[in-house]
Parts: C-alpha cells; sequence; structure tokens
C-alpha cells in the first residue's frame, strides 16, 4: 500500500511517500524550485516521491493533507471577526487566496494530480505528532508539539504507544511560543519563519536582561507549562505584523531596520526571548513526563527546532532519551500525515526497538550517480579528477587540514533544514579564521552566525557534553571542558560581536560564545562515505570533528542538483567540490559567463 503525504500552502511545502509504512522518499519543494520556504502546491516533490516508489499516481491508495482546511478557515474568520474592524487590511489581503484555493484542497489536490481515490485530513498537531512518535525508535514514548499555530491549536502534549497517538492536553490560538518567539524574530529585524534560527545564534551574544520584563507583561507562564500571552502586545491576530506600538514602547523603540547594524540591545532581546523560551521548553516537558510516566519523549512542530531549548530538554529533564523529528516544521507535517494514515487512521501493526529509528538518517531525497555527474560535468566542460571509492576519504580530508573550504554533494539529499552530510560545504574545525571566511566569503551572511560540528559517533563524549547521539543536529551541548581553552579576563570582559574572535576550545570553528556547538554525531550504518571521510581525517590528524555546515547561500535553498551544486560552488569562494566521484578545483575551473551581478539576485533575508 502506498500513502502520499502533502503539506503546502502555508510554509515550506512538501510531499512524502511511504509503502506499507516504511519511509521511500521525502523532500520539500524548494530544493526544486529554487524558492526558499515555497509554499506552492508541492507538484515536483510529489513527482520525485512516485518516481523514487517506482509508481503513478494511480498506484497510491491514499493521499494524505497535514491539516483540516475548513477547521483552520474558521479560525482565521473567527479571529478577524473579534478584531474588526481593525483586521480589515489583512482581511482583505488573505481572504482570496483562501476562497480561491486554501478551502478547496480535496478538489485541487484530485485536479493537479488527476487523482480519484482517498483523501484523508488529519488535524495540523495530529501530523506533528505522528511526524515525532511514528519514526521514532520509541515503543512507547511522550509527545511534545510546539509551533507557531495549526488550526486552534499552539502546542499539544500526549501519548504514543504502539500505533496510537493521543492527546492529553493543548494550548490554543492566540497563544503560541511560537509566536512569542516569531515577534521577537521580527522585532529584531529579521524575517518572521526565517530568521528564528538568527536569532536563537545571536542570543549567547547577549544578556538575559529584558527576560523579566517578557515574563512580568507579554507571557504568564505556569509551572506546568502552560502560558497565555497578553495580546495587547501584539499585531499578529488582526495586522500584518508582528508587534504594535505598546510593544515597541515596553522595549525601548521601533524594530530593528532589516540589515542595519546590530546592537548590544538587539542581542540582548535576542538572548532573552531565548531564555523565556527554554523555560517554557523545560516545564512542558517536565510536566509530560509528570503526567505521562513514560521514559522516553519525541518532539515536533517548529519550535523543535530550537535545538539550544532540546538540549536542555535533554540534560535537565528526567527522560532518558529524546528524539526530535528532523522536518520538525511544515514539512514534516507531510510525513506526519502520510505516518498518521498508515498507524492511526488504517490501525496497521508497528515495530519498534528503542533504538534505532525509522527515519533512514533522513537521507529521503534524490540521489544522482556519478554517471549522470560525469554527463553533467562534460557538458560545461568543467576540469574533474575522477577518484576510486576508496580514494575520497584520505583525498578530502588532506584538503580540510589544509585548510581548504569544500563543497561535499554524495548520496541522497537531506529532508529537513539541516545539511547532514549529503548536500553539505565542509573545513577544518580547528582553524580559528575559518567561521568568520565561511560566514562572509562563502554562506554571504552575519558573522556571528555558528557553524555546526560533525563528529565521529564514538568520539562526541570526547569533545563534548553529550551522552546521546544526535544524528541530526538538533541538540545543542557543551563543548567538553577537557577540550576549552584558558580566555582571559579581558576578553572575558568583551560585549557583543566583539567575543566572536575569541578562540575558545581546541575546535574554535564550531565552539559558540558560549563554549555550545549544535552536534551532529555521525554513525556508518546511515552516511558511510561521510563517516569513512571523517574517520580517515581523525587518522591521520587526530581530530574527529570537522565543520558541517549546509551547501547554500543566503537566501538560497540547499542545492539539489549537480547543477545546483556546481553553480553555487562557482558562485562563492569554495576551493574544492566533490560530487560523487568526481572532484573539481576551484583554480581549474573557467569563470561563469554574466555572474558579476548574482549576489544582487538573492534575497536578503
Amino acid at each position: 500500500m502506498h500513502i502520499l503525504g502533502l503539506s503546502h500552502f502555508y510554509y515550506d511545502s512538501a510531499a512524502a511517500i511511504i509503502r506499507d509504512g516504511d519511509i521511500i522518499a521525502a523532500a520539500q519543494e524548494e530544493r526544486f524550485t529554487r524558492k526558499k520556504h515555497d509554499f506552492s502546491f508541492p507538484k515536483n516533490a510529489v513527482h520525485f516521491c512516485l518516481e523514487e516508489a517506482k509508481i503513478s499516481i494511480k498506484d497510491v491508495d491514499y493521499i494524505s493533507f497535514y491539516e483540516k482546511p475548513f477547521i483552520k478557515f474558521e479560525r482565521i474568520l473567527e479571529t478577524y471577526l473579534a478584531y474588526a474592524p481593525r483586521g480589515i487590511n489583512s482581511f482583505i489581503k488573505a481572504i482570496p487566496m483562501w476562497m480561491k484555493k486554501k478551502l478547496w484542497i480535496r478538489e485541487l489536490i484530485k485536479k493537479e494530480l488527476g487523482y480519484d481515490q482517498a483523501i484523508i485530513f488529519p488535524e495540523h498537531h495530529e501530523a506533528h505528532a505522528a511526524s515525532a512518535f511514528f519514526p521514532s525508535p520509541y515503543k512507547e514514548a511522550a509527545i511534545l508539539t510546539m509551533d507557531g499555530v495549526g488550526e486552534w491549536t499552539t502546542a499539544s502534549f500526549g501519548v504514543g504507544c504502539g500505533n496510537t497517538i493521543s492527546f492529553n492536553a493543548e494550548i490554543k490560538f492566540p497563544h503560541s511560543l511560537g509566536l512569542l518567539y516569531s515577534a521577537f524574530t521580527y522585532y529584531t529585524g529579521f524575517k518572521v519563519n526565517s530568521g528564528e534560527y538568527k536569532v536563537m545564534g545571536l542570543a549567547p551574544y547577549g544578556r538575559p536582561v529584558y527576560t523579566e520584563v517578557i515574563k512580568d507583561e507579554l507571557i504568564d507562564l505556569k509551572e506546568d507549562g502552560s502560558f497565555r500571552l497578553n495580546m495587547k502586545y501584539f499585531n499578529y491576530c488582526a495586522g500584518l505584523t508582528m508587534t504594535n506600538e505598546k510593544f515597541h514602547n515596553l522595549f525601548g523603540g521601533p524594530p530593528r531596520k532589516p540589515e542595519s547594524i546590530l546592537t548590544q540591545r538587539d542581542m540582548d532581546l535576542a538572548c532573552s526571548i531565548q531564555d523565556v523560551t527554554e523555560e517554557a521548553m523545560l516545564r512542558m516537558a517536565r510536566h509530560a513526563h509528570k503526567v505521562t510516566g513514560k521514559e522516553y519523549l519525541t518532539l515536533g512542530g517548529g519550535v523543535a527546532l530550537n535545538c539550544v531549548g532540546n538540549g536542555r530538554i535533554l540534560r535537565e529533564t528526567p527522560f532518558k532519551g529524546v528524539w526530535v523529528q528532523p522536518a520538525a516544521g511544515d514539512a514534516g507535517g507531510a510525513l506526519g500525515a502520510a505516518l498518521f494514515t498508515w498507524y492511526q487512521y488504517l490501525g496497521n501493526a508497528r515495530n519498534a526497538d528503542d533504538v534505532h529509528d525509522y527515519q533512514k538518517g533522513s537521507f529521503l531525497g534524490p540521489e544522482y550517480a556519478s554517471d549522470e555527474i560525469i554527463k553533467f560535468l562534460e557538458a560545461k566542460n568543467a576540469p574533474y579528477v575522477l577518484l576510486k571509492d576508496d580514494e575520497i576519504p584520505e583525498r578530502i580530508a588532506d584538503l580540510i587540514a589544509s585548510e581548504k573550504v569544500i563543497g561535499w554533494f554524495e548520496g541522497r539529499m537531506e529532508f529537513g533544514p539541516r545539511a547532514l552530510g549529503a548536500r553539505s560545504i565542509i573545513a577544518d574545525a580547528r582553524s580559528a579564521k575559518m567561521q568568520e571566511l565561511m560566514n562572509i566569503k562563502i554562506k554571504f551572511r552575519e558573522s556571528f552566525r555558528p557553524f555546526a560540528p560533525s563528529v565521529l559517533e564514538e568520539k562526541a563524549s570526547e569533545y563534548f557534553d553529550i551522552t546521546s547521539t544526535s544524528p541530526y543536529m538538533l541538540f545543542v551541548a557543551p563543548v567538553a571542558q577537557s577540550k576549552r581553552r584558558r580566555v582571559d579576563v579581558s576578553e572575558e570582559g568583551l560585549f557583543g560581536l566583539a567575543r566572536l574572535y575569541v578562540s575558545r576550545s581546541a575546535i574554535p570553528a564550531v565552539t559558540h560564545v558560549d563554549h555550545s556547538a549544535r552536534v551532529q554525531t555521525i554513525c556508518r550504518r546511515t552516511n558511510p562515505v561521510f563517516y569513512d571521510m571523517i574517520k580517515k581525517f581523525y587518522e591521520k590528524y587526530g581530530c574527529p570533528v570537522i565543520i558541517n555546515t549546509s551547501f547554500n547561500v543566503r537566501g538560497e535553498p540547499i542545492v539539489e542538483s549537480p547543477e545546483h551544486a556546481y553553480t553555487c560552488f562557482m558562485r562563492t569562494n569554495m576551493d574544492y567540490l566533490i560530487m560523487g566521484n568526481c572532484l573539481l578545483e576551484k583554480q581549474s575551473q573557467k569563470p561563469l559567463d554574466k555572474d558579476i551581478d548574482w549576489l544582487k539576485t538573492y534575497e536578503l533575508d
């Protein structure tokens, strides 16, 4: 039986297909259209999924959409009515899309795909919960979902047991931890639904000087993690912005203009909202443990991409283990909808061993064979060296050790927002200059943004204070004391971005200013080529850690195809590109034509 899951028309459209409960393929539409966070109907992602499953749309038994459109529309209408006439401009902007497309999802799916069989509509947070629990290793687990908003629900917790999920409690719109965080994303000058990572990365440069103001004025946070927001400070119910004048007056001025200089105040705001968010996440998780009594926890929804909060849940709650859906946001809703239909709706049996998950490393996207890559490169007249399989690890390890920056394009593309060793840019974590160099000259993004380490799974505890695996780069952990460097007292007294240039550990390029790192542990079972390369780097140079960041530049989705990878490589200061068995050196390549104004085409998000 084949089930196709879909999510679209809000944020990060995606498709996923499962066969008899086994995840066959999943991908975000943005990777094919090259429109970051593309929300359009995922026709390219669907085409890929069907092709990967080697079936046509006629072979699909069920399609499952990740939310209930009519209930969501009910919430939108009720909200506008509650705030009328203040929300008239927002109403006029939103309603045409609902009347033309969003209300008629069933008919649209049938028309777009030529499909005439059953279509299932789980609720939004059911899809998140299903994406969190069903691929997890656990036979039984507590489930916690947190995001901006689905139909009405913004957070929920419950239990997964065997092939069923159930809910104990929920928080409803407009009270939303995700929207609270997005309000500060907007206020600090970043794009909502895109810049939240930047706020999280900026937070360690600041001080939590606004934490008490947020708790006193914006959020009434209870001990069990439930909360209510003081809506007089927010504009998202009726307006086209997240915050209003009362919010701005509370924090001493208007929102920061995008691309303007970051001030200490912006950093302190980021630190403060991150502090409050972590506290809310911890309280929710502890309460879920108390109520459910389960040993394990699974997380879904966009807030579950807050890997700093996830790390604290892992370290500071009674749960024995925590598993987070790698595509925890709306893209993962497509996978969750399909799994919900297979297990919950159809009642099929589920096997789990409490050890191995069923996400397949999240390597669920397209893959290109060596002959396809060679055909592309020869059509481009791009010089390359063809390596044997057993030559790749040592050759790349040597390049990393010589402080070269390398584009890494191997195997199936990742599903979710993180590059996990299939579509990555890699470099030497020991290099003190590498963070700034890669941010400014490779990624074309803000210098404060931290890079993540990929570390051999068996060596992770030597370099980081982490006792569990972290294959999906969704837990932040402290760098081990034994790997930290003594920081001069005068340097510790620095504030803001001045702290960026202090070398803090044996792996300074992946050590954030608070001595933390967003860790990815690498095992050979899910990513053998990447593992073998890092292991060779360790054997030759004594370090089992490298930099791993996504293969893209600012404003661009992660690369999907050889053409995307080659173009990105040529338009940046990367030194080498490895695609399959083909190694390209930048100095040997001819410049791309008409490329002078390339950066102007990228959205500054």
